[in-house]
């Protein structure tokens, strides 16, 4: 009897055992064709970054935290025959269940990617708009071999993104070679119905290739639905120019200023023919996005009694104390007009919490404007600065507000962010992205801390050019920004440089004229015509440019006391033979001889005091990128020649500092701002 009972066992654990080996070679993988995964726990992955699995099999990409990435990829190579005539070796399918869970409504990013690439090393890749896969050097390039189906939440004017919920296409490069809004054709109504990509409910995606028909096919739906007859992209595209023989199949994602938790639930995959369907049920679940309640089930009739009165007790207490708080501590000015940008205010409350009270210690710049705070906002906790500017409350506040807020709706990697206002009694509070490297200003004249070398001052001053050219001519309206200045210029974390303080800056529509006879700007930086008309133009914006450039080469203010004025001091360089004897010393002769010429002679052709002979801010980006050549000249050539009979016309043949005689600008330093009707 025994025996037979111990026979009976081993045959049972032969059973199970070979049962479970099944499972597994059906459920995990098959290193040549094709494998499927409902969750990850078993799964052989690459992880990189953010990227982890569950305990339940749950792939997560990233976290709930600003400027992060994570990668997960099958973790063995596919092998494509590119040479076989037929094309069906470049073939795939798959197919997969993600879902986007952001803490804040309508706030996610940026992105989940499913990725075909020739490396598993990302380790050069940026977070934020980049998904993981790019940076600013290498996007676009052929050599990245990468392709990828894009899942955006975020719309980037620079990758020309249709809106911020769509599906693209992208071929080594971050502009899609085509794109879509999120949607999903419905078989029984026979059109597109929208999808939101960050709802924080699953979502399957199904990507299908055919080698031979060169054809890409990507296609969504909710999760409660089988695959749609009709794709929502049908794409030509011949991959074989694209990936290697050799290619790793899996996602990125990335978070930037906005963030989101990114989850991959099931996986299938096919390296020829289609992809097996994968099984909802068997797919791990979503953590939830609030602590469940612990006392569920347990006396529900008291708890509920207890929990209504201590909500009403609640809400009363608070009531009465946000009433009382806010009548006095965070009393705000609000009138009728402000209500078309409501979108755009910001609570005092919360300024006043993300400073601490607007405390010293969180202090980080103060001039004519008035004072920038530090902050961290209580909900979000992002970092924010805050502009604290006196204002007059009189009729000329609302022009002043819609004037401001227009700028708030630029979009440019080099042009810092307004996110919004608050007016106060006598005051206006403009928020924008904090920048942890302060101003430019700061960094080029401080003895100790950070010395920019000469690679970091010409991406800035690429920067600044691009911002420039943005506002002057990308834009829907010209915006002359009329305060180009180091101190105007602020740095992020990765030192690159970003024009701010659109204070004085005044929008008009392209082809007419800004009606302005207000001088305003800071002494150093104002173009010789606006002391004359008082009008401002692209070209005085140039001017003020070509001081900046000469500023960030020389490490010199445009003027200082007891010195020859910079626009002199490189002319005069530049005639005795040697223009580079004018650069900042702090770079240690280590800078590119042809790249500093080109800026030092630029800076003072942007400096012209004949507006007529400024390049314009589109040039100037062409002469810093390399698409035109800058015109070669020496000392004695007729340029210069030009550029002296202009001075000598317009009685400026004296230095430079004399054409700020004005008694009334003498009063200013070089670094103030000429404030006009307590602007």
């Amino acid at each position: 009897m025994s025996s037979m009972v111990a026979t009976l066992e081993l045959l049972c654990f032969c059973t199970v055992f070979t049962l479970s080996y099944v499972v597994l070679a059906f459920a995990e993988d098959d290193h040549n064709k094709q494998f499927i995964y409902h969750g990850f726990d078993r799964a052989d992955l690459h992880l990189d970054g953010d990227a982890n699995v569950h305990r339940n099999g749950l792939l997560q990409l990233t976290n709930n935290v600003e400027l992060q990435q994570g990668h997960a990829f099958y973790a063995f190579p596919f092998k494509f025959d590119k040479s076989s005539s037929s094309g069906q070796s470049l073939a795939f399918s798959t197919s997969f269940v993600f879902a986007m869970v952001s803490e804040s409504v309508n706030v996610s990013g940026h992105g989940i990617a499913f990725v075909i690439s020739q490396s598993l090393d990302f380790s050069e890749a940026s977070p934020g708009s980049y998904l993981g896969l790019f940076n600013i050097s290498n996007n676009g390039l052929s050599r990245n071999h990468v392709f990828a189906v894009e899942l955006d939440t975020v719309q980037n004017s620079d990758y020309k993104d249709i809106d911020g919920n769509h599906v693209g296409i992208d071929v080594n490069s971050l502009i899609s070679i085509e794109s879509a809004s999120a949607a999903y054709f419905s078989d029984t109504d026979g059109k597109n119905e929208s999808l939101e990509l960050a709802s924080g409910k699953p979502i399957q995606v199904w990507i299908d290739y055919s080698g031979k028909e060169k054809l890409l096919n990507v296609t969504l739906a909710p999760i409660t639905m089988r695959k749609p007859n009709r794709p929502l992209l049908s794409t030509p595209l011949d991959l074989s120019q694209v990936l290697s023989d050799s290619i790793y199949v899996g996602f990125s994602a990335s978070t930037g200023r906005r963030t989101s938790r990114h989850y991959i639930l099931g996986w299938s995959f096919n390296e020829n023919g289609h992809a097996k369907t994968l099984n909802f049920s068997m797919l791990p679940s979503l953590p939830p996005i609030s602590p469940a309640n612990q006392t569920a089930g347990q006396e529900p009739g008291l708890i509920a009694i207890v929990l209504v009165v201590a909500v009403v007790v609640l809400l009363v207490t608070i009531g009465v104390a946000v009433y009382i708080v806010r009548k006095k501590k965070y009393k705000e000015v609000y009138e009728d007009w402000e209500r078309e940008y409501g979108p755009h205010r910001i609570s005092y409350k919360n300024l006043y919490k993300a400073t601490k009270g607007f405390k010293e210690k969180e202090l980080i710049g103060e001039g004519g404007f008035g004072k920038v705070y530090r902050g961290v906002l209580p909900d979000s906790n992002e970092q924010i600065a805050i502009k604290r500017v006196s204002h007059d409350s009189g009729k000329g506040t609302k022009q002043f507000v819609a004037e401001i807020l227009s700028t708030g709706r630029l979009r440019h990697r080099n042009l810092v962010q307004l996110q919004g206002y608050c007016r106060r009694k006598g005051e206006l509070l403009l928020v924008y992205d904090y920048m942890p490297n302060g101003s430019l200003d700061k960094v080029l004249y401080s003895d100790i801390g950070l010395n920019l070398n000469w690679f970091q001052r010409i991406q800035i001053l690429r920067g600044v050019a691009s911002g420039l050219y943005y506002l002057h001519e990308e834009w829907e309206q010209v915006i002359l920004h009329r305060d180009v200045k180091p101190a105007n210029v602020l740095l992020d974390a990765d030192l690159n440089g970003k024009l701010g303080d659109f204070g004085l800056a005044r929008p008009y529509d392209h082809g007419s004229n800004l009606q302005t006879s207000k001088l305003v700007g800071t002494v150093g930086y104002l173009a010789p015509e606006l002391f004359r008309t008082g009008k401002a133009t692209t070209c005085t914006d140039v001017f003020a440019f070509g001081a900046f450039m000469l500023e960030v080469a020389c490490g010199r203010r445009p003027m200082e006391p007891g010195k020859v004025d910079l626009v002199d001091w490189v002319i005069e360089c530049w005639k005795k033979g040697y223009i580079l004897d004018a650069i900042d010393p702090r770079l240690g002769g280590l800078f590119a001889e042809e790249q500093m010429e080109l800026v030092l002679k630029l800076g003072l052709f942007c400096s012209h005091p004949n507006p007529a002979a400024r390049p314009s801010m589109r040039r100037v980006m062409q002469y810093l990128d390399g698409d035109a050549k800058f015109q070669d000249t020496s000392p004695d050539s007729t340029v210069i020649a030009a550029f002296s009979a202009t001075i000598e016309e317009s009685n400026l043949m004296m230095p430079f500092s004399s054409l700020y005689s004005n008694s009334f600008v003498n009063t200013m330093s070089a670094t103030d701002s000429i404030l006009v009707e307590g602007r």
